[in-house]
């Protein structure tokens, strides 16, 4: 049995998109969901909830429609890789997605955000930051729900994920 792993999920982003959040590789309850971020354990949409002031729909199209709404966009580093169950750890063999011709797509883009440490390394290792063309990138806590080191409550990652306001008020 083959461990390739095929990320079907394409990017949320369209022209009016400020801030892009980049996931590593979506975990095999969001691949079976085809929902980014499916795993209900995992603090990613809570803490846009808290982050916009609003509650978060249960509909996933909803959801797609509020980060849209309020200028986010979703996307990962990983469009292909070798991986046994859902861990960042358990990846190898990966193939990035093309960021440079997102980024050439969307210019409105002004803050990317690495959602935990593999996304920065992948897209560190394999795309480098120079694609970036100046935008302002930043590594946050991961939203996982999957315990690992330096592991920070809900309280903090929030208060670390609270960049992203000041590019969406502007």
């Amino acid at each position: 049995m083959s461990d390739e792993v095929k990320n079907v999920l394409p990017p949320v982003i369209d022209v009016t998109t400020k801030v892009l959040i980049v996931g590593s590789m979506p975990g095999k309850q969001s691949l079976e969901k085809q929902q980014y971020y499916g795993n209900p354990r995992n603090h990613f949409w809570s803490i846009i909830g808290e982050i916009l002031k609003q509650e978060i729909p249960v509909d996933y199209s909803e959801r797609i429609a509020l980060l849209k709404e309020n200028h986010i966009g979703l996307w990962d580093t990983i469009e292909s890789c070798e991986r046994k169950g859902s861990l960042d750890a358990a990846i190898k063999n990966e193939k990035p997605n093309d960021f440079k011709t997102l980024f050439i797509r969307y210019p409105n883009i002004k803050l990317v955000l690495f959602n935990g440490g593999k996304a920065f390394e992948v897209f560190k290792k394999h795309i480098g930051f120079e694609v970036l063309d100046g935008r302002a990138y930043q590594k946050m806590p991961s939203t996982s729900p999957i315990p690992g080191k330096n592991i920070k409550s809900f309280d903090e990652k929030l208060e670390d994920w609270q960049v992203m306001q000041s590019c969406l008020a502007q």
